[in-house]
């Protein structure tokens, strides 16, 4: 780096949207911001095995937006790497990004494992990124920050975490260094969000790095609860069953208050509502822990979850997905990369009575995107399987703001900042967001490339 300059270096989620990571340099000091993995395309998932240029020794601390995969994902491997700092976020974030890293381990064990018993690996020995050991590791290193208030996280860095509407305890994150202040907006959520609070706004920004998700288009205006109704009562109709692939964290949870609507509102048919996953299961409880994260009262989110039949063990996730009887499963992961929807999609996603309905956004290069654009085959445990059953889109149910609610999410700066750099998002997306950005903020944008250094004034 150039002697006594402050810059940042992307690592992820540049001209992609995911592996965020965002390393900012001050002097002989380091903080990473995000450490996530790359999902999706196999060229992105391989960057995952690719060591970081950088000695991650030296990073002195991380800071995490939020508790989703492609933003903490990293953390173990980054710890078996060398990494020895600690690890801040939100109560909620912190909790939540335990168990991620802990299910992604042991998916990656049982994966390994799966391909070395059955041959499909390319690999003479598949082996896992990260083991359950090496999260172990790790757990240690996490600690809770307080939310709207600075914390010291290096000597020259101190940081704020203020929440921002995306998952349970999502955040972006104000970074203070040499009297500039850089704003990492996370993954920012929408303004109207059925069991979150509205997401906060930042007021300064030297320096504001902005996802671009959802930069080039505005979520359909969809009724969610009378298209769940109509497509769950159709497949019922047909003797079929309604499998959901949804996030785990945070839209698995909002799938479930949907439906207990439906149902008290006895919109649905008379058979079981079931939730496989036990990540899920784990952000139920999370969900009663932390209530000054959302607005749903204790006595709401107990009726909420006691009307799903809460899957645990594998023994008992096989005998449902063995079982003829028509049922609505909503099972992880969102984008089908793996989990235990896999098994599902496996049974059913031959049966042209059944429905599989796709939640929120789906990378490329993801078993979802194929779905969504409507490939006739996809490939799981190693052979393909053709789509004959009906594929619907939720499309209401995003945990990402589209372009307004990005436009929106900024509209409180006092000042223009003196750089914008657009992140976390397709290209496409990415470029059109810049221009409505520049259109109707005149600011200086620019769309960095993956492993790009920028020196910071």
């Amino acid at each position: 780096m150039e002697k006594n300059k402050l810059q940042v270096t992307f690592l992820g989620a540049a001209g992609t949207v995911t592996g965020s990571k965002y390393l900012i340099e001050n002097q002989d000091q380091r903080i990473l911001v995000d450490c996530g993995l790359f999902q999706g395309l196999k060229e992105l998932r391989n960057l995952n095995w690719q060591n970081p240029p950088i000695d991650v020794a030296t990073i002195d601390a991380i800071v995490l937006t939020h508790g989703h995969l492609d933003h903490c994902g990293y953390l173990p491997r980054l710890v078996k790497l060398g990494f020895k700092g600690m690890i801040y976020g939100s109560a909620a974030t912190v909790e939540i990004a335990k168990i991620i890293i802990a299910d992604s381990a042991k998916i990656q064990e049982e994966d390994a494992e799966r391909a070395n018993q059955h041959g499909y690996s390319k690999h003479e020995i598949a082996k896992p990124l990260y083991t359950l050991d090496d999260v172990a590791k790790t757990l240690p290193l996490f600690q809770n920050a307080p939310l709207e208030k600075w914390v010291q996280v290096a000597d020259d860095f101190e940081v704020r975490f203020q929440l921002n509407g995306h998952i349970l305890g999502s955040t972006f994150i104000e970074v203070k260094v040499n009297d500039q202040v850089l704003v990492f907006s996370g993954d920012i959520g929408q303004e109207k969000d059925v069991m979150l609070r509205v997401p906060l706004k930042p007021k300064q920004a030297d320096y504001l790095f902005i996802e671009s998700t959802y930069g080039d288009r505005l979520h359909q205006k969809q009724d969610t609860l009378a298209y769940l109704e109509e497509k769950i009562n159709s497949t019922i109709e047909k003797g079929g069953t309604i499998i959901i692939p949804a996030f785990a964290v945070e839209r698995a949870q909002v799938l479930m208050y949907y439906l207990y609507q439906l149902k008290m509102q006895n919109r649905l048919p008379e058979v079981p509502l079931i939730m496989d996953s036990p990540m899920a299961t784990d952000m139920v409880h999370l969900f009663q822990k932390f209530h000054d994260f959302h607005q749903l009262s204790h006595q709401e989110c107990a009726a909420i979850f006691s009307t799903f039949k809460m899957v645990g063990d594998h023994g008992a996730s096989k005998k449902v997905v063995a079982s003829d009887v028509p049922k609505i499963v909503v099972a992880a992961s969102g984008m089908a990369t793996g989990g235990r929807v896999l098994s599902y999609l496996a049974k059913y996603i031959g049966d042209e009575n059944s429905t599989i309905l796709l939640v929120g956004f789906q990378a490329e290069g993801t078993r979802g995107r194929q779905m969504l654009d409507g490939c006739h085959e996809v490939k799981m445990y190693g052979k393909f399987f053709k789509v004959r059953a009906e594929i619907g889109s939720i499309t209401g149910l995003s945990a990402h703001g589209d372009q307004s609610d990005l436009l929106n999410w900024v509209n409180e700066l006092q000042e223009a900042p003196k750089k914008v750099f657009i992140v976390h998002g397709e290209r496409q997306a990415s470029d059109a967001f810049r221009v409505k950005l520049m259109d109707q903020y005149h600011w200086n944008i620019e769309i960095p490339s993956l492993y790009q250094t920028v020196v910071l004034d």
